[in-house]
């Protein structure tokens, strides 16, 4: 009887233990476990997804959409009437000014809880007037920190305390086919969010006009449309990866592709506008192509991974380092790099004086760098070899005495070049020659730098063109 009770519990402990492990099998591992079964005819992969790895965007909208913000530009556009008769034509009459006003809308995101927020630079471009709408309808009018054309971002400020804020991520950790949602105001719908995945990181678009760009996108198949543009891209925790900045498109609306700047690149060009008032970017000095299957032959590689280097500009940061033409970069801060775009990034996040490794191969041998980063612009003061000196990106010199004659004046100091810069912004071009800097006369470039170093707020030129007109110019320090 005793032998029968122990043989009949030993049966149910067994089942029992049976039951679980089948139960324990057949559930989703609480680790997430990857399990691969590889055969002779091929890999056969099963996974086991975990609760937490199921898109759920409820915690990123509602922590994000708070610190989303709706931004009003308004735009003064002033146009001339036609001249009225054939001698107003010939006679020069330019017409009458009329001034109209333009309205136009984007998104913005808060990322200080004093009011700084960030956007697109061609959101705000040429606005008189910028208001920002909150979330809880509360509106401000804002004021322009700072704008970086070359990689679109603009930093504007309101008036606030206490201001919800999307903490930045880091958008090098963005995985292809990570989950991503987009928030703003697409068509005037506020606070609209809408989700996508990453369906490439390192992108950049054809760049018709010439201007310097930096471009190395985030693109998404989030929804986006008109009025998205400055709107924050955001990963499931909460975090700000991106900003929302452009679509291709052939109808002017969403077809399945958007594009967003990568937060590492906005974290550091907002710190720059903060703490120096303008960008200060890091220049490698190489002119770069992309690898292909053809030139990797010829140059002996195993793979067409990195960008090739057609030529290095004397005096930069690459010569100095070393680099040389024929070399391929392939890392830089031991980062990998495929594209002239990922080189670019990359390059971004440093500023002039900045030190880092770029990893190149030649004659199929890998070699490791240092490079100390130069600016995009000789420091204001210095002399380059010809004796012109470096003035907010532009370089000038004492006017010769044959453009002093010509132009029917006595004294002056010539533009001789113009690049990225304030004197380039204020629409200033070679050949000008300044006679009084914050009304002081100037005949050499010494007396110009003397002048602005004494400056605290703003310069003022008058000078000559090289037509003989007299013309002024003047921006902010």
């Amino acid at each position: 009887m005793k032998k029968g009770i122990v043989t009949l519990l030993l049966a149910a402990v067994v089942g029992a233990a049976a039951a679980f492990a089948v139960v324990k099998l057949s559930s989703p591992s609480d680790q997430g476990t990857r399990v691969i079964v590889q055969d002779g005819a091929g890999q056969f992969r099963t996974v086991s997804l975990t609760e937490t790895e199921y898109p759920d965007f409820t915690y990123a909208a509602e922590s994000a959409v708070d610190a989303v913000v709706y931004v009003k530009v308004t735009v003064k556009d002033v146009t001339r009437t036609a001249p009225s008769s054939i001698f107003d034509f010939f006679f020069g009459y330019e017409g009458t000014p009329r001034e109209r006003e333009r309205v136009g809308s984007g998104s913005g995101v808060i990322i200080r809880p004093d009011g700084y927020i960030v956007t697109n630079n061609h959101v705000i471009d040429g606005a008189s007037k910028i208001e920002v709408t909150l979330n809880n309808n509360k509106t401000f009018e804002a004021q322009l920190i700072g704008t970086d054309p070359a990689t679109d971002v603009a930093l504007i400020k309101i008036d606030a305390q206490g201001l919800p804020v999307v903490p930045f991520g880091d958008s090098d950790n963005l995985r292809l086919g990570e989950w991503v949602i987009a928030i703003g105001s697409p068509y005037d719908l506020r606070s609209t969010i809408t989700a996508g995945i990453v369906s490439a990181k390192g992108r950049s678009m054809p760049n018709y006009d010439g201007e310097f760009k930096i471009e190395s996108f985030i693109q998404t198949d989030a929804a986006v449309n008109p009025g998205n543009s400055g709107g924050a891209l955001v990963d499931k925790a909460g975090n700000l990866v991106g900003i929302n900045t452009a679509i291709v498109s052939q109808t002017g609306s969403y077809t399945g592709y958007s594009f967003a700047i990568p937060s590492n690149i906005v974290r550091k060009i907002v710190s720059d506008l903060i703490d120096f008032g303008s960008v200060r970017r890091a220049m490698l000095g190489v002119t770069m192509r992309p690898m292909d299957d053809k030139l990797a032959k010829e140059l002996k590689l195993s793979s067409p991974n990195g960008v090739y280097i057609v030529e290095v500009l004397k005096g930069s940061a690459a010569d100095e380092a070393g680099i040389k033409e024929g070399d391929v970069i392939v890392a830089v801060d031991s980062v990998e790099v495929r594209n002239a775009s990922a080189v670019q990034e990359q390059v971004n996040r440093f500023h002039p004086g900045d030190k880092t490794t770029v990893t190149v191969l030649r004659d199929g041998k890998e070699k490791v760098l240092d490079v100390t980063f130069k600016g995009t612009a000789a420091e204001n003061g210095s002399v380059d070899d010809d004796g012109a000196v470096a003035f907010y990106g532009a370089r000038i010199k004492e006017a010769p005495k044959e453009t002093l004659e010509k132009l029917g004046i006595d004294h002056g100091v010539e533009i001789v070049s113009v690049g990225p810069g304030k004197i380039m912004d204020a629409g200033v071009s070679e050949g000008f020659v300044m006679m009084f800097v914050n009304d002081q006369p100037v005949s050499k470039p010494q007396d110009v730098m003397n002048i602005i170093g004494k400056s605290k707020r703003a310069v003022f030129v008058e000078g000559m063109t090289p037509y003989g007109r007299v013309s002024y110019f003047g921006f902010g320090i």
